[in-house]
């Protein structure tokens, strides 16, 4: 889906020093914990609002997105939130190895076609990069209510040096729900793994 763009966006999240737009790599004395496509933000920033001791990071390659989560984090004065304009791809440019506790991955895009599948936040070529940049056992979060995409994901993980540790193929609310989850829910099931690195 096409996002809208925002008058002003491109300039806000350039000259804003909360939001990272080139690789720099980032550091916490708090537990870091990563989503990677953060949509306009609201379970990350639920989130942050809930667990001060716990440093969020918003990933989100759309700049007019990236904007609505800085709008929020400003609103709310959160000091535990980054947020990154940028893209899956070049996680390794923003977080040194074994640095990230846990990874949430919330509703990507499915890309349902074969030729398309190492496209999948969850396919190995992206395991790997988790893998090498979460701590010992730490862990990745993931939903969604594509069965398609969450079977063929299971395989991935099992096969990528991940241990699932929790399944469900029909998920409760969280603490913080992301703005696809509250308006999708009632269209179905919703299937979600959390998964350990094992090695």
């Amino acid at each position: 889906m096409r996002t809208k763009k925002v008058k002003g966006a491109f300039e806000a999240v350039s000259e804003s020093d909360l939001v990272i737009t080139e690789p720099e790599k980032i550091y916490s004395n708090l537990p870091i914990h990563l989503e990677i496509g953060s949509g306009k933000g609201k379970f990350i920033i639920e989130l942050a609002q809930q667990n001060k001791h716990i440093h969020y990071v918003a990933m989100e390659k759309d700049i007019n997105v990236s904007y609505r989560i800085l709008e929020k984090q400003l609103e709310l004065k959160l000091d535990n939130l980054t947020i990154i304009n940028g893209d899956a791809n070049d996680l390794e440019a923003f977080f040194d190895p074994k640095t990230i506790d846990k990874v949430y991955l919330n509703f990507s895009d499915p890309w349902p076609k074969s030729r398309h599948h190492k496209r999948r936040l969850t396919y190995h070529t992206f395991l790997e990069k988790y893998k090498n940049l979460l701590v010992k056992q730490g862990s990745i979060e993931f939903r969604t209510d594509h069965q398609a995409l969450f079977d063929d994901s299971v395989e991935y993980f099992k096969t990528s040096g991940f241990q699932i540790t929790w399944i469900d193929y029909n998920c409760k609310p969280r603490s913080a729900v992301s703005e696809y989850e509250l308006k999708n829910r009632e269209g179905g099931a919703i299937y979600g793994l959390i998964a350990e690195v094992i090695k």
